[in-house]
């Protein structure tokens, strides 16, 4: 399978393959906790039915990452320790033989309004069959009220949706300075909200981090950096195998058991063919 990488302005594009990833061999990941939360936090409400059709067909599948200095990968290492980069990765494992291209198109310190100005340039023109969407963190940072950006993440998926484009939304991180924000879950409910409303999925970091720290009773600094915000390469790099799991759960439910979700690091087999049992 061919890999190319190319930068983009508004971050790294990766091309590759969709699949399940084993733990990064490295220093870092072989000394920290394994990251898996339960499936009923990390599962999509709703099936993934346009790339569970394109994988089927063997089409290649298009993804679209945007948001903010997360997205962009700040407190990685590198932008190969970014969680699009982590995410391509992973579904190259779970998915071997399809043709996935996952663009990083996250900049730092932007917020809902900022992003939908580059829709059409960043998500629109790339002709994607899903967009992340991580949204919501720096309005709560900045203090801004927070039913104005719900009112934007609606006009957002609404021409996303218009566009023929699969949404996943991502929330807010767990973290030490988003704690100290007065508005932090009401922005968590108000995105939730929101995605019901309009019938499209939530990835719920803040419940993922939540969990790590008091479920698991993992230290922030196990997946946060020292600015209190930002996740490190362990983070990003959990947060990429549990999105990929579950957007490969999501993918395939229109022709298996809905019910099954694939583990962390277990081989996911396309849709069109036969799960391992």
């Amino acid at each position: 399978m061919r890999i190319l990488v190319r930068r983009k302005t508004a971050g790294a594009l990766l091309l590759g393959a969709f699949f399940c990833f084993p733990i990064l061999q490295s220093a870092t990941a072989d000394t920290k906790p394994n990251c898996k939360v339960p499936n009923d936090i990390t599962r999509l409400d709703r099936p993934l039915t346009r790339i569970g059709l394109k994988l089927q067909a063997h089409q290649a599948v298009k993804i679209v990452a945007i948001g903010s200095s997360s997205t962009a990968g700040a407190g990685a290492s590198s932008p190969a320790a970014s969680y699009p980069a982590r995410l391509e990765a992973d579904l190259k494992e779970r998915f071997p033989g399809a043709d996935i291209t996952v663009i990083n198109h996250g900049v730092n310190g932007e917020i809902a309004s900022d992003m939908i100005a580059r829709f059409d340039t960043d998500v629109i023109a790339e002709k994607p069959d899903l967009v992340l969407w991580q949204v919501g963190s720096n309005s709560v940072l900045r203090d801004h009220p927070i039913l104005p950006a719900g009112a934007l993440i609606h006009e957002g998926v609404q021409r996303l949706r218009t566009a023929g484009i699969d949404v996943v939304l991502v929330n807010l991180q767990y973290s030490p300075k988003m704690l100290g924000k007065p508005d932090a879950e009401g922005m968590v409910h108000l995105i939730d909200v929101t995605a019901k409303e309009l019938n499209v999925n939530v990835f719920r970091r803040f419940s993922v981090m939540q969990h790590w720290h008091h479920a698991r009773e993992l230290p922030f600094e196990t997946f946060v950096t020292a600015d209190g915000v930002h996740m490190n390469d362990w983070g990003y790099d959990c947060w990429a195998k549990l999105l990929g799991g579950a957007l490969a759960e999501a993918s395939m439910r229109p022709t298996a058991s809905a019910s099954v979700t694939p583990a962390l690091g277990a081989p996911v087999t396309p849709a069109s063919a036969k799960p391992t049992p």
